[in-house]
């Protein structure tokens, strides 16, 4: 575990915003709220992020139940989220968006309510990010830890809830290159430190083998 407090916020809010993966998510999200005015599409980007954040703070806090009930060892969970993020970093280096279907005929009262579902969940928070909120809970020791992992998602959130607020224009600005390149590097992140967590979770398990 990362002994240092500013080390493990660095690591929890990389990991968080790689796994929310706000870049990639706001070409689906501007597709699904072309029909809303602006204070709508705000208003949809606001509902999702309040329901991202609900739902990563219950995976984090509850985790704990979680792991106990379904005997899960952290170092099991170490090595399968390694597995997750790397597939996740990999399409993200591969600069893919992700898919969600959504009809062309449906009315702005239906698309508001898909601001909890499916943007929120699981198009924001999906199993990356939440294997990895109960993850980095598990692996967090005291209180402090514990705090700063909780701000950690909160700023994850509200940094991926701002750039949804500012979609059109982010696509403007960075056109389809920059948005490539910024997913490139999130993806590139998050392939090394998928490498990371499973060679620590894999180590552990070979040395009980080795060892028997």
């Amino acid at each position: 575990m990362t002994t240092n407090l500013f080390e493990f916020a660095l690591l929890s809010f990389v990991s968080l915003l790689t796994m929310l993966n706000p870049i990639g998510i706001i070409p689906v999200y501007v597709s699904m709220t072309s029909k809303l005015s602006s204070r709508e599409s705000r208003h949809v980007a606001v509902r999702a992020s309040i329901a991202a954040f609900g739902m990563l703070l219950l995976f984090a806090i509850g985790g704990k139940l979680i792991f106990d009930f379904f005997h899960i060892s952290i170092d099991s969970l170490r090595i399968v989220g390694g597995m997750i993020f790397f597939l996740v970093g990999y399409e993200m280096f591969q600069a893919r968006i992700p898919k969600m279907k959504y009809e062309d005929e449906e009315t702005k009262s239906e698309l508001l309510d898909q601001a909890v579902t499916p943007i929120g969940i699981p198009l924001i928070c999906g199993p990356g990010s939440i294997t990895t909120v109960m993850l980095l809970m598990k692996e967090s020791g005291d209180f402090a830890f514990k705090s700063i992992l909780i701000l950690s998602i909160f700023i994850a959130v509200t940094v991926t809830m701002i750039l949804l607020i500012y979609s059109k224009r982010i696509l403007r600005i960075l056109g389809d290159s920059g948005k490539k390149v910024l997913m490139r590097i999130m993806g590139l992140l998050g392939m090394v430190i998928s490498v990371d967590l499973f060679f620590n979770g894999l180590k552990p398990i070979l040395k009980e083998i080795l060892c028997a």
